[in-house]
């Protein structure tokens, strides 16, 4: 089972991103994928996640700007940020399979993708 997460760079604040979590080794269509993030000094925390039906739960704080999706054929799940503020900046993580909003929940991690937003 690999996750990839790629689509991280600098943008500034009010700027948006897609990140992207390409899924192999397990039927991705029939699982949920949770996005995570760890800010500099912080613990990781989720952001929310998306199901196997395509509901999505994005944490409190973030919706509104942050949106999941989901592309079965092409085992891919999308993370879409929009307003950015710095203190959205951190390492942002794909886990799976599932839709648990705890780190506990997962075996399967993606490498992180670095998102720094300036102000």
């Amino acid at each position: 089972v690999q996750l990839q997460a790629s689509g991280g760079g600098l943008v500034q604040a009010g700027g948006s991103l897609r990140l992207s979590c390409l899924v192999s080794g397990f039927t991705m269509e029939n699982y949920g994928i949770t996005w995570f993030r760890q800010a500099p000094g912080k613990e990781r925390e989720a952001v929310g996640c998306i199901r196997s039906s395509g509901a999505t739960n994005v944490v409190g704080s973030l919706k509104g700007r942050f949106t999941i999706s989901r592309d079965n054929a092409k085992n891919t799940v999308y993370l879409r940020m929009n307003s950015l503020k710095p203190e959205d900046t951190a390492v942002y993580y794909c886990a799976g399979p599932g839709c648990g909003l705890s780190r506990q929940d997962y075996d399967y991690w993606g490498q992180g993708t670095l998102v720094t937003v300036s102000s």
